[in-house]
């Protein structure tokens, strides 16, 4: 399984695969065109609640990905849908934080691993 990681500032490739927007807002500045997105799955970005707690704060890092895996444990229709996209080939997750460590897209991809596919 290729799972790969890609801000929405960067410009797409077509080693990409499947493109899919992990992000609950469209990117500011960003046409829709721009992206070449396959998908846009909000419904699987962590919720408003979770986001304005987590601020992007490296210190709360391991508590986000702890609370945003349980949020994920509920949403099994739409997280299946995406392992089945990482099964067919390569997936790419977009997202619009600007740190690359630290946000939604990087917790998704683990636990997106972390079943064995």
């Amino acid at each position: 399984m290729a799972i790969r990681l890609k801000r929405v500032y960067e410009k797409p490739e077509p080693g990409d695969g499947c493109r899919v927007l992990v992000d609950r807002v469209w990117p500011r500045g960003i046409k829709k065109e721009d992206l070449r997105l396959d998908a846009w799955l909000k419904e699987l970005a962590p919720s408003t609640t979770l986001l304005q707690w987590f601020g992007h704060d490296p210190s709360k890092w391991d508590e986000f990905r702890q609370r945003y895996f349980r949020e994920l444990e509920g949403l099994r229709e739409p997280v299946e849908s995406l392992r089945n996209r990482a099964r067919q080939g390569p997936l790419t997750l977009v997202y619009g934080a600007s740190d690359p460590k630290h946000n939604n897209a990087v917790a998704l991809k683990a636990f997106l691993e972390k079943e064995n596919l």
